[in-house]
């Protein structure tokens, strides 16, 4: 079966279903790692300039376009900055497991399926319920690397379901020549 489309998966629609004690057969996170790059330098204040990715609106955020958003933040970052230059981490965690009513299709189909009679649906994968103005991803650089890590969230920006603003948290006064 195909992946449907994250449109049907954006909204935010009733309670959340996050409890996987209950629930069997939830797929795999996809996001493989939520702080990469510099973590040390990061935890003790190294760097000057704090830049955060935050929703404009209220969605829900697939794993897979999570992870999309990551690598290639991480990757546009650790071109010009290198492996120890910046660390960069993802707030959100997918906790909402996502169901799908599944129909089958093709010859005999009218038979088989049951249409919407019970369809509670199986687990098709995770999504993080992000709230407007919630922060999802932040990068930390030094100062010359503030407009690239800008680059890297806009970027990342692109994956997400909801249009997202990028503000600078941390490091203004360091980058009156820059800017």
């Amino acid at each position: 079966m195909a992946r449907k489309p994250a449109s049907m998966y954006r909204r935010l629609k009733g309670p959340a279903y996050t409890r996987r004690k209950y629930i069997g057969g939830v797929p795999n996170n996809r996001i493989h790692q939520f702080h990469v790059g510099n973590r040390r330098a990061a935890e003790t204040g190294q760097f000057e300039v704090v830049i955060e990715l935050t929703a404009d609106n209220d969605c829900q955020i697939r794993h897979t376009a999570l992870e999309a958003a990551r690598v290639i933040s991480n990757s546009t970052i650790r071109k010009s900055a290198g492996a120890q230059g910046y660390a960069l981490r993802v707030h959100t965690y997918p906790h909402h497991v996502l169901r799908e009513n599944k129909q089958a299709t093709g010859a005999g189909a009218d038979r088989v399926s049951q249409g919407m009679r019970c369809a509670f649906g199986k687990n098709v994968g995770t999504a993080a319920r992000v709230k407007r103005g919630q922060r999802v991803i932040s990068i930390q650089v030094t100062p010359e690397f503030y407009l690239t890590a800008r680059d890297a969230l806009r970027k990342a920006s692109m994956k997400f379901p909801t249009p997202c603003s990028i503000k600078l948290v941390k490091g203004r006064e360091h980058l009156k020549g820059l800017v």
